[in-house]
């Protein structure tokens, strides 16, 4: 009888015990990481679109993460946008600029398991912040360069839609054109929208009208309508954003740049590691974010003067000796 109660409790402790996984089974799959990426404009623009998806891009191929974008134009569809994401599992969304924080902010509440990031702005929650990309940092050397080079004294500034980021940008160049010459004009134009590239070519070309022999830009894929026209007329124009030197290489005398991807990804290990914190996060060029990039193609043509003043500015800048004006946000 003992050795049939031993038996017995040796069958059972076998059965008890899990059975190791058969040749061929798996453990469940990990979530995977899903990152969204609402734009106001075509990721075609060659410029602030463009680099926000080679930054959705950095983060697939660096963090493994399943991606997705979608233009998006109006409140309305930015909202619908972020809830649209969220709802199917999304971890992190990026509103690519200013106006998406109102809708971000509206809609995190009901997804508090989804990180909402806008690129620019000053509204933060647990799950919402904002990343500011200081590019006025690099529009005052622009303004610097038009002063210094221009032989009319003027420079035309094209914006698509007219909110604080964009704002700011112009506000800079104008500050650092009138550092160089206190009687410098800057002629500012929005045409309203991200993409009518016949509206900002026409902006443009009545600029050079008026006597503006520079012209800046920050309208995204409007953009590409001022080197159009700076061609035409054979006048110099500065990138935005992006460096553009090759997008009109024989107008465009600089670019101010703003390294995105490097944000973006930086951003998306946070919330990946669970490391994520609600905060403004300001990038400029202390952080190596923000830089002035000049055309190879055309720096013959700057003064060596004015080049030091403008080296000497940046170095400046980045020591926090000098302060670019800025919009309120």
């Amino acid at each position: 009888m003992r050795h049939v109660v031993s038996l017995l409790c040796a069958t059972l402790l076998v059965a008890l015990v899990p059975a190791p996984p058969c040749a061929g089974q798996t453990s469940p799959a990990a979530k995977p990481f899903k990152v969204a990426l609402l734009s106001p404009g075509p990721v075609s623009d060659a410029g602030w679109n463009a680099l926000a998806y080679e930054g959705l891009l950095a983060i697939r191929d660096q963090l493994g993460a399943e991606i997705a974008q979608t233009q998006t134009k109006t409140p309305a569809e930015f909202e619908e946008g972020f809830r649209d994401f969220a709802r199917r599992g999304y971890q992190l969304v990026f509103g690519h600029g200013f106006e998406f924080q109102d809708a971000a902010a509206a809609v995190a509440p009901d997804f508090p398991g989804t990180v909402f990031i806008t690129t620019s702005g000053n509204t933060v929650r647990k799950n919402v912040a904002p990343m500011r990309f200081m590019l006025e940092e690099a529009t005052y050397l622009e303004g610097m360069l038009a002063a210094g080079m221009s032989k009319t004294g003027k420079a035309g500034a094209v914006g698509g839609i007219e909110i604080p980021s964009v704002k700011s940008t112009i506000i800079a160049f104008e500050a650092g054109a009138k550092a160089v010459r206190p009687d410098f004009t800057t002629v500012t134009t929005y045409v309203g929208n991200w993409e009518d590239v016949g509206a900002a070519k026409e902006a443009a070309l009545a600029q050079i009208q008026q006597g503006c022999d520079f012209l800046f830009h920050n309208a995204d894929a409007a953009g590409l309508g001022v080197f159009r026209a700076a061609e035409e007329k054979k006048v110099y124009a500065f990138g935005s954003n992006k460096n553009q030197n090759d997008v009109a290489p024989t107008v465009v005398v600089a670019s101010a740049v703003a390294d995105i991807p490097r944000a973006f990804l930086q951003v998306a290990r946070e919330v990946k590691e669970g490391r994520f914190v609600g905060k403004i996060e300001r990038m400029g060029m202390k952080d190596g974010v923000v830089s002035l990039v000049l055309n190879p193609r055309l720096e013959a043509q700057i003064p060596a003067d004015l080049k030091a003043r403008i080296d000497k500015t940046r170095e400046a800048i980045i020591a926090g000796s000098i302060t670019v004006p800025t919009a309120e946000f």
